[in-house]
């Protein structure tokens, strides 16, 4: 099928090229974790760790109560990524995170990214991160490397017969 492609949903306006980041652009997002959210994502993974979801199992344990995964919370984060730095387009190629704290149910966490590197010649970025609690205490951080949206080119050439 000639000029036939699968399209899922509308087409979508791309990121930002690495030319268009800058160092210290800086964005904030603030999430509440809901029960929707975390059920979606339990039915999603078919995780079902007893700390995330058992409040009587999560009570005999050092967390007192049941945390959310932090797989979960990675996904927020890499969603801000390909969402707004750089944006749609973008492909991460790595994550660097580290848990500093739990963040239990219902918790309203503020998550801050930074451009920390911009790296034109390999079309790739650098975004620090963090997630901060409601006590102010920071409960993530961490970088994460990304690949803003490259179109490549497409040449096209026309043969000719000479028939």
């Amino acid at each position: 099928m000639e000029g036939c492609c699968l399209l899922l949903g509308k087409k979508r306006k791309l990121g930002r090229r690495v030319e268009e980041i800058k160092i210290g652009e800086k964005l904030k997002l603030t999430e509440k974790i809901e029960d929707k959210d975390l059920l979606i994502y339990l039915g999603l993974t078919n995780d079902s760790n007893p700390l995330y979801i058992q409040h009587d199992f999560a009570s005999q344990t050092s967390f007192e109560k049941p945390v959310v995964p932090n797989i979960m919370l990675t996904g927020i984060l890499t969603s801000a990524v390909s969402k707004y730095i750089p944006g749609p387009g973008s492909y991460i190629t790595s994550q660097q995170l580290t848990f500093l704290k739990p963040v239990y149910h219902y918790a309203t966490i503020d998550f801050l990214l930074e451009v920390v590197e911009v790296d034109i010649k390999h079309n790739e970025v650098i975004v620090q991160v963090e997630g901060i609690d409601e006590k102010g205490e920071i409960a993530i951080q961490g970088q994460i490397t990304a690949n803003p949206p490259q179109i490549v080119e497409q040449i096209t050439t026309h043969t000719t017969d000479n028939v």
